[in-house]
């Protein structure tokens, strides 16, 4: 809910009048305000109030017609929500933010609910028939990621201070609405004569809806965490999402470091397709570069993968070789520019990888409640297309059940979308659940699916690091799809040691989660990490 009520103080201030872009309501109604032709005349009035604010109206619910506040309740509110989108809908144009503040009590003390401000846009929800691919970073603190990823997504040269990182900062402010589902970082894209679409400033919601709209192929980057007591959020961000690629970081200026092996590690057991940009090349002089180069091939020879330098074979041999096995480096400078036209030009061309068109899948990664909208899950979609108004399954709950839930509506890079397909990052608003009865690591089906809910599982896992043995009852946490759930271990045979790969029971130590044959996983406990697939399930 929102605090400032300058936006508030200033509609009211302006007032509704004769061919102005204010417009007071005190409530919306499916049956009166949707019925008997009033559904065109509403939308013809919205659709006038955009034009006369030069494509920009203001709604303010829960006061009277003379602007005096009047207050309405949740309810009320979110149907109010829903039919002013159907009437901007008609009219072309969307919902593009909403605020709400309460009201003070009455005299006898009584709740009198909110009111709120709704602004609408001209221009219908975006069309998501473009291409997306979803890109995890990755590497230790201060070798330059977020400001690597700063540069490319907007186009302008880092200060040497490490300035454009600044835009990527994750503040509380960001997810003001809830509804912005903005798991990814950084986002910039391509028109169709693949042409490198960018935001002037990140920060700015309007930037990011104009990139989304504007471009003919996304690429979104999800952060992760370079200091190594945050390695737990770092898997996460590399098993969680649906990703298409990894680009990993490293320094030329301090080189591969243990967390760059940690990082390598685990975008290579779960079998991501990898990028290395060999970072502040323009700090160092060309045979620490060159001796960097040669530390990171090792590094990548060592794990049976073939390393591929861009400037000696180019970015068409990039383009054609890169797979689970070949990992294309590249040296880049976000002082300079170096290297960026050639990540511009691969990320343009690189075909994407996760594209699954199966039912509509997705693993709840975070959860919001949004006053007037409520409950908001948020992820990457994992298979299949999801629209609004399609009625899912949520869950599974701490019982293992699963509960029938509506999309009430799903946003993209903080512009509104009618569908999602595999691969997308969204908010799906959703009606028929409480914000606090979502948690991560559910996930969303079709209402006619037929989950299981999985409390115990067979896995093949491997031991990457370990200092002693794997013995049984070993507790370490697992993380699948956006699932982080402490579970026990119970190795065929007893034990495993570090480097071997066998049979094992896991046994998550909590609750029940929706896990399917075939799905991989890290493990990790202290200094101890592993990978890991599902070989069959045993249903709550």
């Amino acid at each position: 809910m929102s605090s400032d009520r300058a936006a508030l103080d200033r509609a009211i201030e302006r007032g509704e009048e004769e061919g102005g872009s204010v417009e007071f309501k005190e409530r919306l109604t499916k049956d009166v305000h949707l019925a008997d032709g009033r559904l065109e005349s509403l939308a013809a009035q919205l659709r006038h109030r955009v034009l006369s604010g030069d494509g920009e109206a203001t709604y303010v619910v829960g006061v009277t017609d003379d602007g005096g506040i009047a207050g309405i309740g949740p309810e009320a509110f979110t149907e109010t929500m829903d039919v002013l989108s159907l009437l901007s809908e008609e009219a072309g144009a969307h919902i593009d933010d909403v605020q709400t503040w309460a009201v003070s009590p009455g005299d006898d003390g009584a709740d009198r609910g909110v009111v709120g401000v709704a602004t609408v846009r001209e221009g219908t929800v975006l069309d998501t028939d473009d291409e997306h691919i979803v890109v995890g970073t990755a590497g230790h603190v201060d070798h330059g990621k977020s400001t690597l990823v700063g540069s490319l997504v907007t186009g302008h040269a880092d200060d040497g201070q490490g300035g454009t990182r600044a835009f990527l900062d994750v503040q509380p402010h960001e997810v003001e609405r809830g509804l912005s589902a903005d798991l990814s970082y950084g986002v910039y894209g391509f028109d169709a004569g693949g042409r490198p679409v960018r935001m002037d400033n990140p920060d700015r919601k309007s930037d990011r809806a104009e990139v989304v709209r504007e471009s003919d192929r996304l690429v979104s980057f999800v952060d992760t965490v370079g200091h190594e007591p945050w390695l737990r959020t770092t898997i996460r961000g590399l098993v969680g999402q649906k990703l298409d690629y990894g680009l990993l970081v490293v320094a030329a200026d301090d080189g591969p470091t243990k967390t760059t092996r940690e990082h390598l590690g685990i975008l290579l057991a779960t079998e991501l397709p990898t990028i290395v940009a060999v970072t502040k090349c323009d700090a160092v002089g060309d045979e620490r570069v060159q001796e960097v180069e040669r530390e990171v091939e090792r590094l990548l020879r060592g794990a049976e993968r073939t390393p591929l330098s861009v400037a000696r074979h180019g970015v068409e041999a990039a383009i054609e070789e890169i797979d689970r096995t070949v990992v294309p480096m590249v040296r880049t400078s976000a002082v300079t520019m170096e290297g960026l036209p050639v990540l511009d030009r691969l990320f343009e061309r690189l075909p994407k990888t996760g594209g699954d068109d199966g039912e509509f899948a997705m693993y709840v990664d975070r959860t919001y409640n949004v006053t007037g909208v409520g409950a908001v899950a948020s992820g990457t979609v994992k298979s299949g297309t999801v629209e609004a108004g399609d009625e899912l399954l949520l869950g599974p709950m701490s019982d293992g059940s699963f509960r029938e839930v509506e999309v009430r509506s799903i946003e993209m890079h903080y512009h509104r979308v009618d569908e999602a397909r595999a691969g997308r990052i969204v908010g799906i608003a959703l009606k028929g659940v409480r914000e606090a009865d979502v948690r991560r690591g559910m996930a969303l089906l079709p209402r006619d699916a037929e989950p299981r809910a999985v409390r115990e599982f067979e896995a093949e896992v491997m031991v990457l690091n370990h200092p002693t043995r794997i013995g049984d009852g070993y507790e370490p946490v697992v993380h699948l799809e956006t699932v982080s759930e402490a579970a026990t271990f119970h190795p065929e045979g007893g034990q495993l040691l570090p480097g071997d790969t066998g049979r094992t029971r896991v046994r998550f130590k909590f609750h029940p989660y929706l896990v399917e044959e075939g799905q991989r996983f890290v493990f990790r406990e202290g200094r101890s990490k592993g990978v890991g697939t599902v070989t069959s399930i045993e249903p709550e």
